[in-house]
């Protein structure tokens, strides 16, 4: 187990495409740190330098106290489980998990019966070196629930079978730090959620430092102790999930963060008997709270952010938006109503299904005024609400 320092970290690609620039990230020892964002953003680049299969442009990193730069990956002691498991298919379960420490051996030369004529006590010490090996491997398909698939190879395994097989594969080796990349994307819904689960656990009893990249950015607020939002290469933000969802720093990560997606209404601030936020479809007064500390950035165009949680059918005083409802998703206990303003701005709002709505109504959506967040225009705009409300 061990600290992973990344400072001032850079990718640039031939062509001067720069895939992350500037990277500084600490993950703490026996921290689980996800990296998230849309596809080309920089994660898995960042993940694929530390273990060492991507060089590093700019900056270094660190893994315990040894700066890795240079070191081959067979060198780095960390542990990589990929995206299609690479396991090998001419290989029983029990060789997959076997085959790295079987490289590491030092005295498998003494494995062979002459070796017992020329040294009886490099022989023994062969065959303590296989007994430990396979003991881990023992314990490692024991703690993943796969001690009655040692004997198969993949072909015979399910998906989530076979990435149990991969995850077991790495920690039998004990490393470092664990390093996932978009593991279970290949996987079912179901499937997905039940291995979120295991992965959950499993980092729980091994407290080993680990890295998971993925896209979903539900799987990035289930599984980590700290989420990292990166977009175009750059950390967006890096903070503890609950932070990360209820005080974005941006509106990109107000926006990628959360399902369905905030709601952004673009307009200005009026100070008019108290602060206002008025655009084409919205005329909405601010909190008292939140108002004083934005008095400044009275007729200055502002982006309303308002997560559909907070919406719901009913009218508030100088809190209401009048939609017109589209669609209606149940979802069980709640539901989601995709409505439109009068503008054409779309609005999601989700609520509880025992609330009365129809597809096609006119109906008044109340805000709650003392959860919205407003940014500076721009898709990376600041969250200048940030230190006003308990947002």
């Amino acid at each position: 187990m061990a600290e992973v320092v990344l400072h001032q970290v850079s990718k640039v690609f031939p062509g001067g495409v720069r895939a992350v620039d500037r990277v500084d990230l600490t993950i703490r020892d026996r921290e689980f740190v996800v990296l998230v964002g849309p596809s080309g953003c920089g994660k898995s680049t960042t993940l694929r330098m530390v273990a060492g299969l991507e060089e590093v442009t700019e900056g270094t990193i660190r893994i315990g106290e040894r700066v890795v730069n240079d070191v081959a990956p067979k060198d780095r002691d960390i542990a990589m489980v990929f995206q299609n498991y690479a396991l090998y298919p001419n290989m029983t379960v029990y060789r997959n998990m076997a085959f790295g420490l079987m490289l590491r051996r030092k005295l498998a030369a003494w494995d062979h019966p002459l070796g017992w004529l020329i040294s009886r006590r490099r022989y023994r010490q062969a065959r303590d070196e296989r007994r430990a090996i396979d003991a881990r491997v023992r314990q490692a398909a024991q703690t993943l629930g796969i001690e009655s698939l040692l004997s198969r190879r993949p072909k015979a395994l399910s998906g989530g079978q076979r990435q149990r097989v991969a995850v077991g594969r790495a920690i039998v080796r004990d490393p470092k730090a664990f390093l996932f990349d978009e593991p279970l994307s290949n996987l079912d819904a179901k499937l997905r959620v039940e291995m979120r689960a295991e992965l959950k656990k499993l980092h729980r009893r091994l407290q080993t430092t680990t890295i998971y990249v993925t896209h979903d950015q539900e799987e990035a607020m289930t599984l980590g102790d700290e989420v990292v939002v990166m977009k175009d290469g750059v950390i967006q933000q890096a903070a503890p999930p609950l932070d990360v969802y209820t005080h974005p720093v941006n509106r990109f990560v107000a926006g990628f963060v959360g399902v369905p997606p905030m709601n952004f209404i673009t307009g200005r601030l009026e100070n008019a008997s108290g602060l206002w936020f008025r655009s084409a479809a919205a005329n909405l007064k601010l909190a008292d709270s939140m108002a004083a500390g934005l008095k400044s950035l009275a007729g200055a165009e502002i982006v309303l952010g308002v997560r559909p949680e907070n919406i719901r059918p009913g009218s508030a005083l100088d809190a209401t938006l009048h939609v017109g409802v589209g669609v209606i998703e149940p979802l069980g206990e709640r539901k989601d109503a995709y409505a439109t303003l009068p503008d054409g701005h779309g609005l999601v709002c989700r609520f509880d299904s025992s609330i009365p709505l129809r597809e096609g109504e006119n109906v008044d959506m109340q805000i709650d005024m003392n959860r919205v967040h407003f940014f500076e225009p721009g898709e990376t705009g600041r969250n200048v609400s940030l230190s006003l409300a308990p947002a």
